[in-house]
């Protein structure tokens, strides 16, 4: 309806009014437009462009088409106008000059001049715009490249139509007008966005216009961008993780579209997720772990790293100790606290304000005597635990030796001196016989760690010949005794009966450098083997002193079973080194004279603890009752009836003394 209305209102008739006026000989022409110059019409229709002239009877008219002429006619006259025999079917002259198109074409649109010319008086000419319009449909919008990418030069929005002739083009951009300006650049059919952002995504209209139609279309653009540098973050936010903890790590960019996302640690791809879950961490986990995003449409991409500190505590405690080093001249302070990690840093602050190390540490010091005795602390510093050990460095003190004989298995006697004294850092010990340093050899041998000397040899009088030195020292002090051996020696003896005098107990004592290898007990009295002449055992009284028993060179008590309480027994010890025997021990005598209380409370306990033979020997029976049973009565072993057996030479055995 709107477009007949138009056509309508477009549709002028020309009126060609000739007139002249004659004022003496001069005759002027005179053209004009008899509607408006500019005139639109949509194409199909019929259009007239109307003019009126005056000046001169029968004048020829000319109308132009771009400055081209396509009819030509002489008014009033009886041929018919002379019209472009390509512009036939469209053109058509009116009577009164005006112009009219039939079902005017697109093309048509242009210029044209109207020229009315009469042989002398001269020429005149008036020009129309004609405008031939199609109706717009089916507007659309398409885009140049097909994404828009943030960076590059530029983007193209371009619109494509069926049909139409367009008078005005207008752009918006999220509902608002764009105008020309360093961002958009206006094109014929298009707008160009000049280096798109991520701030150009929406969108995008575009509003066509002419007189007869009107269209506005829309188009959505995104532009594509990033990956922006990722950000990496642990949750919990923490310096370090102990082992057991759990932990993610999250790794977000922003892009368009949504970034991919790859975590790769020690070389290998081990997620694709957004969040990296850690369960009950390890060491092994501990590390660089690197975030990787990408566009996959624009094939950009990013990479980040975040750093995973993994601890585990130092098993125990830190351990201090000292030790001598140069040649037993200084002191090395040695702390560890192995294990961990990271290991623990160590360092001795009394001793040193800029000398620490790792795991293990060990520093020398010159030895003076401000540090004997002093208390050195180790600080051990861990992240996850600071602890702490001491050490007390000390010189040398007083000691006494400690000796052992024994008899090795070629019969030789085996004295083993040692000489221990308590020091911090363990007490060097060296060894000197009278004037000379003691090397090894043959006859003695002193042990890799110094503290013991062995001396060996098959006759006792060969260690009495000179004496014994050791020397204990440290880089802070020494402390030397000297030793003086002796042969087979008793210092005390001692005899305790039982109070029916049945039983008696025998106690001894020998100098702590003496050496003995064994005893024998002695006794004399009644019902004791004897020999006769034809070395044959008889029972009854000896008046000399027998060996009833032999005791290894530890034993210091023996119990004596079956003694008849009317008789008197004399009894002694005779201490022994291998084939020596030592001078014997003070006679003890025992019978009805004489009765002593028996001190169960202190010989028997002696006897029992001191007492190393597990072989009961049994003392010859002078023609007396066996005698009770002791195990079911539950007595000490030293009241048990034990007879004493003859005399068999005993085992090698170890002797200790301490001195």
């Amino acid at each position: 309806m709107r477009v007949d209305e138009t056509l309508k209102l477009s549709a002028v008739f020309l009126y060609v009014f000739l007139s002249c006026t004659f004022k003496g000989t001069h005759c002027e022409l005179a053209v004009s437009p008899a509607g408006p110059p500019l005139v639109s019409a949509v194409a199909g229709s019929n259009v007239t462009l109307a003019v009126s002239f005056s000046g001169a009877p029968d004048p020829a008219v000319t109308w132009f088409m771009r400055n081209l002429p396509v009819v030509t006619w002489t008014v009033d006259s009886a041929n018919p106008p002379d019209i472009a025999e390509n512009r036939s079917n469209v053109l058509r002259l009116e009577k009164d000059g005006s112009l009219t198109f039939v079902n005017v074409p697109l093309e048509y649109t242009g210029n044209y001049t109207f020229e009315v010319t009469k042989s002398g008086i001269g020429k005149a000419s008036t020009v129309f715009e004609l405008k031939v319009f199609e109706i717009i449909q089916d507007v659309t919008l398409t885009t140049m490249p097909d994404f828009a990418i943030e960076g590059t030069e530029r983007f193209n929005i371009q619109y494509n139509m069926k049909q139409g002739v367009i008078e005005q083009q207008m752009w918006f951009f999220n509902d608002m007008e764009i105008k020309p300006n360093s961002d958009y650049l206006m094109e014929q059919r298009s707008l160009v966005i000049l280096e798109p952002t991520r701030s150009d995504s929406g969108r995008y209209s575009v509003s066509l216009t002419n007189p007869f139609s009107s269209v506005t279309t829309h188009i959505n653009v995104t532009v594509l961008y990033g990956p922006d540098e990722p950000i990496l973050e642990a949750h919990p936010a923490m310096s370090f993780y102990v082992v057991g903890d759990s932990v993610n790590l999250s790794c977000q960019a922003e892009g368009v579209p949504r970034p991919t996302v790859q975590w790769v640690f020690d070389g290998q791809n081990i997620s694709d997720k957004e969040v990296l879950n850690l369960t009950k961490v390890q060491t092994n986990q501990g590390g660089v772990y690197t975030c990787t995003v990408l566009n996959t449409l624009t094939k950009k991409q990013r990479q980040h790293n975040i750093s995973l500190n993994v601890y585990e505590r130092p098993a125990g405690s830190p351990l201090c100790s000292v030790q001598s080093v140069h040649n037993n001249t200084d002191l090395q302070y040695h702390c560890r606290w192995s294990g961990g990690t990271p290991e623990a840093q160590l360092h001795f602050p009394v001793l040193s304000s800029s000398s620490s190390g790792a795991g293990n540490f060990s520093l020398n010091i010159t030895a003076s005597d401000n540090l004997n005795g002093r208390l050195v602390t180790c600080m051990a510093n861990h992240p996850i635990e600071q602890n702490k050990c001491n050490v007390t460095a000390s010189s040398p003190v007083k000691f006494l030796p400690f000796m052992r004989t024994t008899i090795n298995l070629e019969g030789k006697i085996v004295v083993t001196i040692h000489c221990v004294s308590e020091a911090s850092p363990g007490a060097v010990v060296s060894w000197s016989k009278g004037s000379e340093a003691v090397t090894n050899g043959a006859a003695q041998q002193i042990s890799s760690n110094t503290t013991q000397l062995q001396i060996r040899y098959y006759n006792v009088s060969n260690f009495l010949l000179q004496n014994y030195t050791c020397t204990c020292s440290n880089p802070l002090g020494s402390q030397r005794r000297e030793i003086q051996l002796l042969g087979p020696t008793i210092s005390d003896s001692s005899l305790f009966p039982n109070q029916d005098g049945t039983i008696v107990t025998l106690t001894w004592e020998v100098p702590p450098t003496s050496i003995v290898t064994g005893f024998g007990i002695q006794m004399k009295g009644p019902g004791l083997l004897s020999r006769n002449l034809n070395d044959t055992k008889t029972k009854g009284r000896s008046n000399t002193f027998q060996t009833v028993l032999q005791k290894p060179g530890s034993a210091r008590s023996v119990d004596i079973f079956d003694l008849d309480p009317k008789m008197t027994y004399w009894i002694r010890i005779i201490p022994i080194a291998r084939m020596t025997e030592g001078e014997p021990s003070k006679v003890h005598r025992i019978g009805p004279d004489r009765q002593a209380r028996y001190p169960v409370s202190r010989a028997v306990e002696k006897a029992i603890t001191i007492q190393t033979d597990s072989t009961p020997h049994n003392l010859m029976h002078v023609g007396r009752k066996a005698p009770p049973d002791y195990n079911r009565l539950k007595l000490t072993p030293s009241e048990r009836s034990v007879a004493l057996p003859s005399f068999v030479p005993p085992p090698p055995v170890r002797v200790a003394t301490t001195v």
